[in-house]
């Protein structure tokens, strides 16, 4: 994810996963961050306690999804970065 944002400059919007086999989704976050701060990037987890959203967005993330993802959540989200 971090490549294609720095390749990619027309990105939008950035839907992170946190657990990831590589590198998890803070760092990645940070990364994409530091490329270009204005850059939403929301945060995707199966952790649902209100604890991992507040972290999440301290950490920088922009807005929180809990999986399952539910379409309807996900464009109202969506719709808050117009772009």
């Amino acid at each position: 994810a971090v490549n294609l944002v720095a390749d990619n400059p027309a990105i939008s919007i950035v839907l992170m996963d946190i657990k990831m086999p590589v590198m998890d989704g803070f760092e990645a976050m940070q990364l994409i961050k530091t490329l270009n701060p204005e850059l939403p990037v929301i945060a995707v987890t199966a952790y649902v306690m209100t604890d991992d959203r507040e972290k999440a967005i301290r950490a920088g993330f922009d807005n929180y999804i809990s999986k399952p993802i539910k379409k309807e959540f996900l464009m109202k989200i969506l719709a808050k970065y117009p772009g």
